[in-house]
């Protein structure tokens, strides 16, 4: 981790760099280097390595970087002992990300930051999905990462809303005391939250988890960092599980991602009515693991058996089973279509489904659609 101001100072620097991205800073520092020897090469000698319009910008000094090194300084202290940078090469640095083609040169990192060294691939599983998810999708992710949490495995995913959020919270609830629930990698600055729906689930991930993100402080949530702090997110784990996701999902960036760094993708499937949906069927035609069950997961995985929630409806829930929840089937369905299957008075019907909503087991939809629930 970083041990001075100073040394803060150098690599903030390389990072606010115009024109220097990540690439062409590891050449550089592969060449060079630390960061501080680059100040001071002649243009000659920069240009064996960059353009000329790179090596000008190497020997000025970047618009901000004062300002921006002593927020950034000052935010390291307030609370030293869960707030960190780690820089590539040092020996915190997460070591399943330099398994990857494209690791930040800076990892800033607020929470149990103890446990950056250990963050291995093969302790880790990414979940992502639909910002929008369906009532089921939701439970889906918040059950699977449970499941997966209780058995020692660390949830990661991006803290946005539907999916990424109820997987963080699963996790939340399934781990041991002590064990590091989940990561959350964010496209902004850590100084800030985002979507601030998510304020009170930071604060938790915080506590029991590690918030990552490779953006300056100060950073907005700008569209374009998004798709890209998905690579850390497939990078972190040993494999990717996408819950739900439309054909056009930042989800599928992530499984693709995944894929091209040699991680294994997961996929659940779902009506064939559902747009959510639509993004798992072409992953899993395209060869992701189609998965039922958490137990699935851990199995492909090899992961050391651990007790699992049982699947399905609860057996005091049987009898409702072979009424109602039976005749609703697993798709959305509307009560009109819902009373002339099972013949009941509209009356019975908004009775039973308003018992089943409370008890968790409906869910009622937009456009007066009806769904029954199941857990993973």
């Amino acid at each position: 981790m970083l041990a001075s101001q100073q040394e803060l100072a150098h690599w903030l620097r390389l990072t606010l760099t115009p024109g220097i991205g990540n690439e062409t800073a590891r050449r550089l520092l592969a060449a060079l280097g630390p960061p501080e020897n680059l100040w001071n090469q002649a243009l000659a000698d920069l240009h064996q390595l960059v353009s000329r319009a790179q090596s000008q910008a190497l020997q000025r000094e970047p618009d901000g970087w004062a300002s921006l090194l002593d927020t950034t300084w000052q935010w390291l202290q307030e609370k030293p002992s869960d707030r960190a940078i780690v820089t590539l090469g040092d020996s915190d640095y997460p070591a399943a990300l330099l398994d990857t083609a494209d690791p930040p040169l800076l990892l800033y990192a607020m929470g149990q930051t103890a446990h950056l060294r250990q963050l291995q691939a093969h302790h880790a599983i990414a979940m992502v999905g639909s910002r929008n998810p369906t009532p089921q999708g939701s439970l889906n992710a918040h059950e699977f990462a449970r499941s997966m949490a209780t058995c020692g495995l660390t949830v990661v995913s991006g803290m946005a809303l539907g999916i990424d959020g109820a997987a963080h919270e699963g996790a939340l609830q399934g781990a041991a005391p002590g064990q590091l629930a989940t990561i959350a990698v964010v496209g902004t600055g850590l100084d800030r939250v985002y979507p601030k729906q998510h304020l009170a689930l930071a604060h938790e991930i915080a506590a029991h988890g590690l918030i990552l993100s490779e953006y300056p402080l100060g950073t907005p949530p700008l569209n374009a960092n998004f798709p890209k702090r998905n690579r850390l997110i497939s990078g972190l784990s040993q494999a990717t599980l996408v819950v739900e996701a439309a054909l056009k999902s930042g989800s599928l960036i992530t499984a693709k991602q995944a894929l091209e760094q040699g991680r294994d993708v997961f996929a659940i499937p779902g009506s064939i009515h559902s747009p959510q949906s639509r993004g798992c069927h072409a992953l899993i035609k395209q060869g992701a693991k189609l998965v039922e069950s958490a137990q699935d997961v851990l199995e492909e995985l090899r992961w050391p058996d651990a007790p699992l929630s049982s699947a399905g409806d609860p057996p005091n829930t049987a009898a409702a089973d072979q009424g109602l929840l039976a005749q609703m089937g697993h798709d959305p369905i509307g009560l009109d279509a819902l009373q002339a299957r099972c013949g009941l008075t509209t009356s019975q019907l908004q009775a039973q489904l308003l018992e089943l909503e409370l008890a968790g087991r409906v869910a009622r939809l937009p456009g007066g659609l009806f769904q029954r629930l199941v857990k993973a």
